[in-house]
């Protein structure tokens, strides 16, 4: 691990001054990602801001009953509150199936959503990797992609968002809340997060430089029902393959692009009367293979399916 310096913030404001100030400076909260790439001398911060002890990990009702949650929440934290359980099952749902309990009990809303990818060319710093070293090319495109995107992809990187918690946020048209390094608040739709690679598969988000999550709201939940439903090589230590939220008429898919992915073709289609199976087609007629992913993209129509069945009422 390269030489680093460290401050624990005592506010928000603080927090992105210091980062805005700060070369090299980067945001720490349950270290559960960047801790790890840091050892694989992947990520390479000269300055860490911990801001995992900023008073921002409150659950709070909204009056106009949406669900603010903050940023320091700790995902086990987030998915065990009552009002996360009875209101929202899909959220509880999905970070249930996104990391062991010891995993969840650290991490933070805020980090789990600018997790990196599980890109196995990403992790291999003797291999090309355009999102670890731009310019050096894509070891996936021609090597073992079985995992990598079949939407949204370009020539330079296939790489997938492993959050199965923005999946499920994506779903339920959640608004993400942010303090910039000039010290005014701002918010959006948390599906304008994260970007598509095109040549610039080093930015993962639209995060300016020294932006700080400080809470993510969650509107009024949708009519219909909610599922969460997520498919791996094994229960544990494995990377998603894809995962599909349902909430209401929505649909999100997880691991399948370098974002996650609102499945618009597959809304419109059960809009119009179509059944699950017809909604997953739609949207899959867009879907490319990379040589030796082609299977997700069954596996995707039927895991989707499955889903929208499952929250419709049906039994799948």
């Amino acid at each position: 691990m390269r030489p680093f310096t460290y401050e624990r913030a005592q506010s928000p404001e603080a927090a992105v001054k210091s980062a805005a100030e700060t070369p090299g400076a980067r945001f720490i909260a349950g270290g559960t990602n960047l801790l790890d790439l840091m050892k694989l001398d992947i990520e390479r911060p000269q300055h860490l801001i911990d801001v995992g002890r900023l008073p921002m990990a409150g659950i709070e009702e909204t009056a106009d009953g949406s669900l603010r949650i903050g940023a320091m929440a700790s995902n086990s934290q987030v998915a065990a509150d009552a009002r996360v359980r009875a209101k929202y099952p899909v959220l509880a749902q999905a970070i249930v199936a996104g990391g062991s309990p010891q995993l969840r009990n650290k991490a933070s809303v805020g980090g789990n959503l600018l997790q990196r990818t599980r890109c196995a060319y990403f992790y291999d710093t003797t291999k090309p990797c355009n999102k670890r070293e731009p310019g050096s090319g894509c070891g996936a495109l021609e090597g073992l992609n079985r995992n990598s995107a079949i939407f949204g992809a370009s020539h330079a990187c296939i790489a997938t968002n492993p959050s199965d918690m923005a999946v499920a946020l994506v779903a339920l048209d959640a608004t993400v809340e942010t303090l910039t390094p000039s010290g005014q608040a701002r918010a959006f739709p948390i599906l304008e997060l994260h970007r598509l690679p095109g040549e610039k598969p080093e930015q993962d988000h639209h995060l300016i430089p020294g932006e700080l999550i400080t809470a993510v709201v969650v509107p009024p939940p949708a009519a219909g029902g909610q599922v969460y439903r997520k498919a791996r090589d094994r229960a544990s230590f494995a990377a998603g393959l894809a995962s599909v939220a349902v909430a209401g008429g929505r649909v999100a898919l997880g691991m399948v692009a370098h974002k996650p992915w609102r499945a618009v073709a597959a809304e419109e289609s059960l809009a119009a009367g179509g059944t699950a199976e017809d909604a997953m087609s739609a949207e899959l007629a867009s879907a490319t293979d990379n040589g030796r992913n082609g299977f997700k993209i069954a596996l995707t129509g039927r895991l989707g399916s499955a889903a929208i069945m499952q929250a419709a009422g049906g039994v799948r």
